[in-house]
């Protein structure tokens, strides 16, 4: 079921952007509409849905317009035209009061920059949503306190963001967000300040969290390792303009045009192909008769590169599992083989026909 609609949503900033705008639905560019107008195309008539539970990367080079679009959703920026919908409300339709409700209740944001307070400690951090919403101080410490632990910073709740790491703070930021207990969280770029193997431990951190709660997450970045690794779909917007919508393998295999296909072309496939898109299923495996005693057992939902390395040194068969240890599929050798050594050349065909 569809959580978040942005339909047709056109941003122009100027002086005056509705002047311009006809221009813009005309077809001119961002670069013609600013030498011509001096005016700034940050949507041009982008239109995404969101589904409940899912998370959804919107991914772009700097300027494409991807914090821009975040901001549409919580409407701390109003489009020069278009509607955004969220759970049917026409967010546009809000009055002030209402807004300031829906803010409070409906969705929460993690920034960039970590956006805390210097003069608070962790603990009063994560529970200042909760204070905002109106509850008292031993509510606020109880869920407080469980979302701190959830990002694993417990006996650091009494610590002063200055007292913590950057990856530390994102944390404190990231459990913020979740004591609010919103349906809907907004992450603009939050793991693009930490250093590499923070935000690789931040990203596992989130993938780890958002299986348990299923919360709907737009997750903003302009790291295309990032965006397949957590996205359930990915838009990749440039100057402006969404130009592919897809699941990270649509965006891999089937790049829409050149700018998408720049993207990907250096992409490590087994960092993105999961057990469960190679698998045969239990009625299509037929046995050669002979049972392999290195068989392994993966997760459907495992990259390649997870379990590749105990797939090479074993020459081990591979079950596919779900979460209770049911057998999903097998992936035979030649699936893997067919999976990993896949030309560019084969997947720009494909794309193309």
């Amino acid at each position: 079921m569809s959580k978040i609609e942005v339909k047709n949503v056109y941003k122009i900033f100027g002086d005056s952007p509705s002047k311009v705008l006809p221009m813009v639905q005309g077809g001119s560019t961002k670069e013609e509409i600013l030498e011509k107008t001096g005016h700034t195309v940050g949507l041009d008539n982008v239109s995404i849905s969101v589904n409940e539970g899912e998370t959804f990367v919107c991914m772009g080079l700097s300027g494409s317009g991807k914090s821009t679009l975040i901001r549409h959703i919580n409407r701390l920026i109003d489009p020069t035209s278009g509607e955004i919908h969220v759970e049917g409300t026409n967010v546009m339709e809000l009055d002030q009061k209402k807004l300031i409700e829906f803010r409070r209740h409906k969705m929460s944001m993690v920034f960039q920059r970590f956006g805390l307070f210097p003069h608070k400690t962790v603990i009063q951090n994560v529970g200042y949503g909760l204070e905002i919403q109106g509850k008292d101080l031993n509510e606020r410490n109880k869920i407080a306190m469980e979302k701190i632990e959830s990002v694993g910073l417990s006996g650091f709740e009494y610590q002063y963001p200055n007292q913590l790491s950057g990856g530390m703070q994102q944390r404190v930021g990231l459990a913020r967000a979740l004591a609010t207990n919103t349906d809907i969280m907004l992450m603009d770029e939050a793991f693009s300040a930490l250093d590499p193997l923070i935000r690789s431990d931040m990203q596992k951190q989130l993938i780890a969290l958002q299986a348990e709660l299923k919360k709907t997450i737009v997750f903003i970045t302009h790291d295309l390792d990032e965006s397949l690794r957590l996205g359930d779909h990915i838009g990749i917007l440039n100057h402006g303009r969404l130009v592919q919508v897809g699941t990270p393998i649509d965006i891999i295999m089937k790049p829409a045009d050149d700018y998408v296909a720049a993207f990907v072309k250096d992409v490590n496939r087994s960092k993105v192909i999961k057990a469960k898109i190679i698998m045969l299923t239990p009625e299509k495996f037929k046995s050669n008769g002979t049972k392999n005693r290195n068989t392994i057992k993966v997760n459907e939902d495992a990259f390649l590169d997870e379990f590749l390395p105990q797939v090479c040194c074993t020459d081990a068969d591979v079950e596919v599992v779900d979460k209770s240890g049911n057998v999903k599929g097998y992936i035979t050798e030649k699936e893997l083989s067919k999976a990993l050594t896949k030309s560019k050349a084969d997947v720009l065909t494909k794309s193309k026909a």
